[in-house]
């Protein structure tokens, strides 16, 4: 793949993530729908959390889409999905739908980074098998 298909590849990921949380993770927490509150509660957190983890989410969807600030975003994300996945440990949630969720957002988080970000890329280079 040249590196303009790369980085374009890279765009696409990133904003399918920034669209994902955007619309499907901090909006429901921040505009108070029920169905946050109801899945926190399911989860085992006490009420009065909802609103706080949105605006986390929000602020580290910002400082992704900041390019000086997206790795440093992409780094503080993966701590947020760590809890969220401990959270669905304990609350014994299915494990490939729910537990792992955080898995493939980090994925589909970083791949998008490291494709359109040439220094990540230099940094965390991609071995063949020959080299």
């Amino acid at each position: 793949m040249n590196a303009s298909a790369s980085v374009w590849v890279g765009r696409v990921l990133s904003g399918l993530f920034v669209l994902f949380m955007l619309g499907a993770s901090a909006a429901p927490k921040l505009m108070g729908m029920p169905i946050a509150d109801q899945i926190m509660h399911d989860l085992g957190w006490p009420p009065g959390y909802v609103l706080g983890i949105g605006i986390l989410e929000l602020t580290l969807t910002l400082l992704y889409i900041y390019r000086p600030t997206s790795v440093f975003a992409a780094v503080l994300f993966m701590g947020l999905f760590g809890g969220a996945m401990a959270t669905h440990m304990r609350a014994e949630s299915p494990l490939f739908s729910h537990t792992l969720f955080g898995i493939y957002l980090g994925i589909m988080m970083w791949g998008g980074l490291w494709l359109r970000d040439e220094k990540l890329r230099t940094l965390f280079p991609w071995r063949h098998k020959d080299s």
